[in-house]
């Protein structure tokens, strides 16, 4: 390997060098480790864990934790506006890049609110909302955007049964490897 020199000092940086076989610095994770970062939620709800949450419960957390980004109705921001079913027919955000995507109009999945909730938000504290919190805010956004009853409660077995508008709109990579893209 050939090490270019950006400053003009004097040590031999122009001289060819092999990079060490090791760095020592770091260490391999732990399995307690590991498992604290396997948080995934799959489309099939793989990956849910205890918990519930009702509409009633979600506006709470939301007034609480969510208004400040996306306004106090989920549609004013300053961040993504998270409601709204606009279109409701046909799925024209591949020819026009302008339309707005929320959890009404283009999400495919149910489960994938949960996961996004509970890795990322809210933004100044990531990850630290509960399993209680989220289901919560995810029961609450699923019936502003008119998908779920008020009355409705989100778990591990409920969550993965919400049909969302937009799922019959993707389509399943089925691609196996090799030489072959579809």
């Amino acid at each position: 390997m050939t090490l270019v020199c950006l400053l003009a000092v004097p040590t031999g940086c122009d001289r060819e060098e092999q990079p060490p076989e090791i760095f020592a610095f770091g260490r391999p994770a732990t399995p307690e480790e590991i498992r604290a970062w396997d948080i995934d939620v799959m489309p099939d709800g793989t990956g849910l864990p205890p918990g519930s949450g009702t509409v009633v419960q979600g506006a709470k957390v939301f007034a609480e934790k969510c208004a400040l980004c996306h306004g106090p109705t989920g549609r004013e921001g300053p961040f993504d506006p998270l409601v709204g079913r606009e279109p409701r027919e046909g799925f024209p955000f591949g020819r026009d890049p302008t339309l707005t995507r929320t959890i009404g109009n283009y999400w495919p999945y149910a489960t994938t609110l949960y996961d996004y909730i509970n890795r990322a938000m809210p933004l100044n504290a990531p990850g630290s909302l509960t399993p209680d919190e989220v289901y919560s805010l995810v029961a609450y956004l699923l019936f502003l955007n008119e998908i779920v009853p008020e009355d409705a409660v989100m778990n591990a077995q409920t969550l993965p049964q919400v049909t969302m508008p937009a799922r019959d709109r993707f389509v399943l990579d089925n691609r196996r490897g090799g030489q072959e893209i579809r």
